[in-house]
């Protein structure tokens, strides 16, 4: 199916307001930040620029009145406020409202439309002049990247007297990256006249370099008492302009070598106008080589860019990507009989094609996946809205400080975390954070933090929300736990289980209800959605210094490995992971106190017997296999039948019928046809604990 103009735009567009809104509260913690003030310049061009090409002259014509005022901001004749990034931040709602309406959505407010653009029009008028930024500071914020400098140099004449070579300085510049270098030589005397042992020459340099313009000084660090040097950023890899580089005449002007006036009467002339030039000795020809090369290699590096951007990634639909990895899914499930098959009948020739396929299954399975992964930064980005937005709601001056926005979690995932992540921060603002004066009486800063990260650890991603606040009021959660009839009253509990109490359904410490808490509903959301992610949730709390959520969760929802079990005649699996080790169990080996516990090298570790807690009646084998996991932190052993090994295991939902079975996260296919249920770890725990609570009681 061929995406309509319409529906492209709407996807770039989303796309482009997102990464402007992430801009916009970046500019607001560095209002001096140069490349910021350029990402939301650029990002207004674009939006004006595409809504044009869709023909919607109105989303055309109000990106381009904010354009406008960004503009005057990059010249610096307008300085950036909290008021500009407030008004900027509605704009771009606007823009996206306009967008939605395009697309078959409610119509925007023109009022609104009409406030905002007075705002900036009046804040343009209001804003004076601002220092214009110096040509030193701009390089300098250019730095970041590939930068490309005209770099000229005069060498004293008799810089041979002092052991200098000129041609070590240029082999300097070579080294600091992509260099193009034009000799100078009109000031090279007549023959009679000239001195073999002073230096007439000097130099046009084109260098393409990330080092920044500090490394291209350092060069004649030797030599700056007696160097004329000038260095000037000309591009940058910021930059993909669809129009051309300055032109000829544009660039000897800037160089200096050729006057305006010089320039207007040559161009009359209908000659080529380097011709002209040298004809009437205006400039040499070495000095219309060197522009000539600097506008071809500039223009070459911005080519290179747009080609560059073009290619380096594709936009795929979602719903394709999910038909690719269901395909995927059942291929591992067919390659999986393959090798059934071939193992069976023990042919070489059958055994190395199944291997060949089994392997390449493996690969496959591997970059299919890797496709689906997305940075987690995308989700960072809409929350910093989140914290800006409740901040003024509150009054709070609150700060949220983002690490591991580049770690890649499955798109699946990464869409359902977003209203968990929302719930826990809002929980932070309201919650934990105090307001400005309490937090100064007790020695803290007025403005507070939620800090949110995200990291690697093994088959999973850990992510964390944490706050400088006051931390979880004990005695208010008991009370609240206890009029609900969470908790026996004076019942003696832990951390864990007391703080499990919050995620429990109507479960609020809040005195008031208002729009952002109060009800109940936003923690029982947080646990529902880490659980349907298979991922466990833990909560940690200093008094006075803040709480820690935090979130572990599988890389993906669609193939995981696993490792392969039997149980009375039946195969379950577990999800690999999490298992750190097997050993046997005789029967003599068990203790039992009320609960399993086997001994592990001298470590008491619990386990449950799979075979009582499902209530299978045929008798246990002589030596069973203990599975030991980890599970939320703590060892827990699984007995069964037997372990068979790992499998690669295409997770299948299981139907509504059984969606209340505890235990049970999954099914998949074996390649025999028959089906192996997944074991949900933590729930069998968590369900074995309550077990045994009620046993005791």
């Amino acid at each position: 199916m061929i995406e309509s103009l319409g529906d492209i735009f709407k996807e770039e567009s989303l796309e482009i307001l997102g990464e402007l809104e992430h801009s916009l509260l970046e500019l607001e913690e560095s209002p001096d930040d140069q490349e910021v003030i350029g990402r939301v310049f650029r990002s207004l061009h674009t939006i004006k620029g595409s809504g044009g090409m869709a023909g919607l002259n109105d989303i055309s014509a109000f990106a381009h009145e904010v354009e406008t005022v960004f503009e005057e901001v990059r010249s610096g004749a307008i300085v950036v406020t909290p008021l500009l990034v407030n008004l900027t931040l509605a704009a771009r709602d606007q823009i996206k409202r306009m967008v939605d309406a395009y697309c078959g959505g409610a119509p925007v407010d023109a009022a609104e439309i009409a406030r905002i653009s007075a705002g900036l029009r009046l804040l343009v008028a209001a804003g004076g002049k601002a220092a214009p930024l110096t040509e030193a500071r701009q390089t300098a914020v250019a730095v970041g990247g590939m930068v490309t400098y005209r770099i000229r140099f005069h060498l004293d004449p008799n810089i041979f007297f002092h052991g200098v070579n000129p041609l070590y300085l240029l082999k300097e510049l070579q080294r600091l990256g992509d260099c193009w270098i034009v000799a100078q030589t009109d000031a090279i005397p007549p023959l009679e006249e000239f001195d073999p042992e002073r230096c007439y020459l000097y130099w046009d340099v084109i260098l393409t370099t990330d080092r920044g313009q500090n490394a291209i000084e350092d060069v004649f660090i030797f030599v700056a008492d007696t160097c004329r040097l000038e260095i000037h950023a000309i591009d940058d890899d910021r930059i993909v302009d669809d129009g051309d580089y300055k032109r000829l005449g544009e660039i000897l002007i800037e160089r200096g070598d050729l006057r305006a006036a010089d320039l207007l009467a040559a161009l009359s002339e209908r000659q080529r106008l380097g011709d002209v030039l040298v004809e009437k000795k205006l400039a040499t020809p070495g000095q219309i080589s060197a522009a000539l090369v600097e506008q071809e290699r500039v223009q070459q590096q911005r080519e290179s860019r747009k080609i560059t951007e073009f290619a380096s990634s594709i936009r795929v639909r979602s719903d394709k990507l999910d038909s690719l990895v269901n395909l995927i899914g059942e291929l591992v499930t067919v390659q999986a009989r393959l090798s059934q098959i071939a193992t069976e009948q023990q042919g070489a020739d059958l055994l190395n094609v199944s291997e060949v396929v089994e392997r390449l299954t493996w690969e496959l399975r591997d970059q299919v996946l890797t496709i689906r992964m997305l940075p987690i930064g995308t989700t960072f980005n809409k929350l910093r809205r989140l914290v800006h937005d409740l901040s003024q709601e509150l009054d709070k001056n609150i700060q949220l400080v983002t690490e591991g926005a580049e770690t890649e979690l499955d798109k699946t995932v990464i869409e359902r975390l977003n209203d968990p992540l929302v719930h826990l921060i809002r929980n932070c603002i309201d919650h934990g954070i105090e307001a400005p004066e309490v937090r100064a009486q007790k020695g803290k800063p007025r403005n507070g933090a939620v800090f949110l990260s995200a990291v690697h650890e093994g088959a999973n991603v850990v992510l964390r929300v944490r706050d400088d606040g006051a931390g979880i009021n004990r005695e208010a959660v008991r009370r609240r736990a206890e009029q609900q009839g969470l908790l026996t009253p004076g019942a003696e509990v832990g951390d864990r289980d007391l703080f499990a109490c919050i995620l429990a359904p109507g479960f609020s410490t809040a005195t008031t209800v208002t729009e952002v808490s109060g009800r109940g509903v936003g923690m029982d959301v947080v646990r529902q959605a880490v659980e349907a992610l298979r991922g466990v949730l833990d909560i940690a709390s200093t008094p006075g210094q803040g709480t820690t959520f935090t979130i572990k969760l599988p890389l993906t929802l669609a193939i995981i490995d696993g490792l392969l079990v039997q149980l009375a005649g039946d195969h379950y699996v577990l999800p690999l992971a999490a298992v750190e080790e097997c050993i046997e169990l005789r029967r003599d080996d068990a203790v039992s106190h009320g609960r399993n516990i086997v001994i592990i090298r001298g470590e008491i570790v619990p386990f449950i017997r799979l075979r009582d807690f499902f209530a299978i009646a045929t008798a246990a084998p002589e030596i069973e296999q203990i599975v030991i996991v980890n599970v939320e932190g703590a060892r827990v052993g699984f007995a069964l039948d037997a372990v068979i090994g790992q499998h690669q295991t295409v997770i299948k939902s299981l139907g509504k019928v059984y969606q209340e079975v505890q235990g049970i996260s999954g099914a998949t296919i074996l390649g025999n046809g028959s089906v192996a249920l997944i074991l949900d770890l933590p729930q069998l725990a968590r369900a074995q604990q309550v077990l045994e609570a009620a046993a005791v009681a």
